[in-house]
C-alpha cells in the first residue's frame, strides 16, 4: 500500500510530553502518542467498497493479510504515527472534564489522490491515556453497529462519519451490557471510522474549561485552517462566519435524523462532530412505532434527555455550551448568537424542505407543517411504523384515499381500529391537499420515495446479522451493507429487511434499548 500521510493535527498543535497509555489528566496539548494494542488473530469481517476506493485501495489491497493486521492494531503503514486526541464534554447536561479518546485511536491524515483529506481511526484499538478505568476495546455487537450504521447512514444522505471495515479480534472482551452486574465475555472487534476532522465540540470546551485560552486559539486557527478553508478573509468576520457555518451544518444533520427516524440516543457535546457529521455510532436507534418520546439508550431511561422528539433543542443547547467555549476568542458575543440564530433560522428551513418532499409537495406552508405534525400525533396513537407508514403514502390515490397503502405500518389491530376513522379524515385531508398542489402524480410519487427510505438498519436487524457474523456467517454483513446502500430502492428478494419489528424484538437485549456500551 502506497499512501501520503501528513498528519497535521498532530504536526501543528501541541502534544502531551509523555507518550503511551498510562492514564492521566494532560494539560496543554490536543492529543497524545499512543500505540494501539495488538490483538491475538485478526479477522476482516466485512469493508466498504466506496471508502476504500476513496483512499485509493483496490480488492487485491483488501484482501492482502496485511489490511487486517493494520486496521486491527498489529502493524502500521509507512506514514502512520497513532495518537489519542484530548478533549472534554457535557455528558447529560452536566460537565464532565477530560473525556478525550479512550477506545479510539487515529492512525492517520491520509491525503487521497483528489486531495481529500481522510482521518483514519480504530476503534476499540486498546488504552490510551484517556481511558480511565477501562479496557480501551470494542465488542463485535457495538463494532458491527457502528459499522453498518455509519455507511447506511451516508447512503441515506445524512451528513456523517464514515467506516471502512470491521475486523474481529479473535479476542474475548468482557462486557457487563446494561450494568446489572452480570458482565460476560463477547467476541471483540475493532472498526475504522473515517472522516476529514474528529474534532468535537468538547475539543474546544476543555482548553476554555481550564482557561487555556492560547490552546483554545491555536486550535481555532487550526480548525479554520484545515477543516474550513473555504472561509477567506480576516480576523472577526471569519470567525463569526466559521461559528454560524457550524451551527447550519448541526441544523443540517439533525433535520436528516428527524427525516429519517435516528436517535442518536447520547448527544453529549463530545459526541458532536464540528463539521456537522453524525459522529459516535454507540446506542442509537431508529423509531420503529412512531414516539418522539423513545430514547434507545437505557442511561437516558429515566430522564429521556436525548429522545427523538428533543434533538433540535438538544443541538442548539450543545451549540450554545460551544459558544461559551469558543466566548474568549470573541470581542463581541453578539456574533456568537448570530450564529446561533442561524440554527434556529436553517433548522426550520430545511424542517419545511423535508415535510414538502415527504409528503410529496411543491413547497409546504404553515398549514402543511400542521399537517404533518397530525399525521405524526396520529401514528403514535395508532402505534404505527414511521419509515413503513411514509413509504405507504407513496402508493396513496389522490382521488379515492384509503387506509390499504398503510396497513404494512400497523403493529396493534386494536389501535389501528380505535383510529381508523381519524386516519380516514386524514387522509382526506391530505389527499384534497394533494389535489391542488401543481406536481403531478408521477412527480410527487418520486419526490416521495427519495424522502422516504425502505430500507433503514433497524436494531433487531442489526443484531440478527451479529449473531450471525459471531458464527462465522460474513455474508450476511455483506449482503445487508449491499442493501442498505440503495435504501431508497424498491429490492425484490429483500422484503425482510423491510419489514416492521417483529414481537418477540420488542423486548429483547439489543434490539430495542441498548447502553453506552453498546
Amino acid at each position: 500500500m502506497t499512501a501520503r500521510f501528513d498528519n497535521r493535527f498532530i504536526q501543528e498543535l501541541p502534544g502531551d510530553a509523555e507518550t503511551g497509555p498510562r492514564v492521566r489528566e494532560v494539560l496543554g496539548a490536543a492529543w497524545s502518542s499512543v500505540m494501539p494494542t495488538p490483538v491475538r488473530a485478526p479477522q476482516l469481517l466485512g469493508y466498504s467498497r466506496e471508502v476504500a476506493a476513496a483512499l485509493g485501495l483496490d480488492a487485491g489491497d483488501v484482501a492482502d493479510p496485511d489490511f487486517a493486521q493494520v486496521f486491527a492494531g498489529n502493524a502500521l503503514w509507512p506514514g502512520m504515527q497513532p495518537w489519542a486526541a484530548n478533549y472534554g464534554g457535557h455528558q447529560f447536561g452536566h460537565w464532565a472534564g477530560q473525556l478525550g479518546d479512550g477506545r479510539a485511536i487515529s492512525l492517520g491524515e491520509l491525503v487521497g489522490t483528489d486531495g481529500a483529506r481522510h482521518e483514519l481511526q480504530l476503534k476499540g484499538a486498546g488504552r490510551t491515556p484517556y481511558s480511565r478505568g477501562a479496557d480501551g476495546r470494542a465488542v463485535l455487537r457495538s463494532s458491527l453497529r457502528e459499522f453498518i450504521c455509519s455507511e447506511a447512514m451516508h447512503h441515506l444522505g445524512v451528513p456523517t462519519t464514515r467506516a471502512l471495515c470491521l475486523v474481529g479480534s479473535g479476542e474475548a472482551v468482557v462486557r457487563d451490557m446494561f450494568y446489572d452486574g452480570h458482565p460476560k465475555p463477547e467476541p471483540g472487534a475493532l472498526v475504522c471510522r473515517v472522516a476529514p476532522s474528529f474534532i468535537r465540540f468538547g475539543t474546544f470546551e476543555l482548553p476554555a474549561s481550564r482557561g487555556d485560552t492560547a490552546l483554545l486559539r491555536q486550535l481555532a486557527d487550526f480548525t479554520l485552517s484545515r477543516d474550513f478553508p473555504e472561509l477567506t478573509g480576516h480576523g472577526a468576520a471569519r470567525e463569526a462566519e466559521w461559528f454560524g457555518q457550524v451551527c447550519e451544518r448541526t441544523a443540517d444533520m439533525v433535520a436528516h435524523w428527524m427525516r429519517v427516524g435516528f436517535v442518536h440516543g447520547v448527544m453529549n457535546t463530545d459526541n458532536l462532530s464540528i463539521l456537522g457529521l453524525t459522529l459516535d455510532y454507540g446506542p442509537y436507534g431508529w423509531l420503529e412505532d412512531y414516539d418522539p418520546d423513545w430514547t434507545p439508550n437505557t442511561t437516558d431511561a429515566s430522564g429521556r434527555r436525548y429522545r427523538f422528539g428533543t434533538q433540535p433543542q438538544v443541538a442548539y443547547w450543545n451549540l450554545g455550551r460551544l459558544a461559551q467555549a469558543l466566548a474568549p476568542l470573541f470581542a463581541d458575543a453578539s456574533a456568537l448568537q448570530d450564529g446561533l440564530d442561524r440554527f434556529v433560522q436553517r433548522y426550520r428551513r430545511r424542517e419545511r424542505e423535508h415535510t414538502a418532499a415527504k409528503l410529496g409537495l411543491a413547497d409546504s406552508g404553515d398549514a402543511d407543517l400542521v399537517l404533518m405534525e397530525d399525521l405524526r400525533t396520529l401514528m403514535q396513537q395508532a402505534e404505527m411504523d414511521m419509515t413503513l407508514a411514509f413509504r405507504g403514502l407513496i402508493e396513496l390515490d389522490a382521488e379515492a384515499p384509503t387506509l390499504q397503502p398503510l396497513e404494512a405500518a400497523f403493529y396493534d389491530d386494536a389501535k389501528r381500529d380505535a383510529h381508523s376513522a381519524a386516519l380516514a379524515t386524514w387522509l382526506q385531508r391530505y389527499a384534497a391537499r394533494l389535489r391542488e398542489d401543481p406536481l403531478p402524480a408521477a412527480q410527487r410519487r418520486e419526490r416521495m420515495r427519495l424522502a422516504n427510505p425502505r430500507y433503514v438498519p433497524r436494531n433487531w436487524l442489526a443484531q440478527e446479522t451479529i449473531d450471525r457474523v459471531a458464527q462465522g456467517d460474513t455474508a450476511a454483513l455483506a449482503n445487508w451493507l449491499e442493501v442498505l446502500r440503495h435504501p431508497y430502492d424498491d429490492q425484490p428478494g429483500q422484503e425482510a429487511y423491510a419489514r416492521h419489528r417483529p414481537e418477540w424484538a420488542r423486548v429483547r437485549a439489543g434490539c430495542s434499548m441498548l447502553s453506552c456500551s453498546s
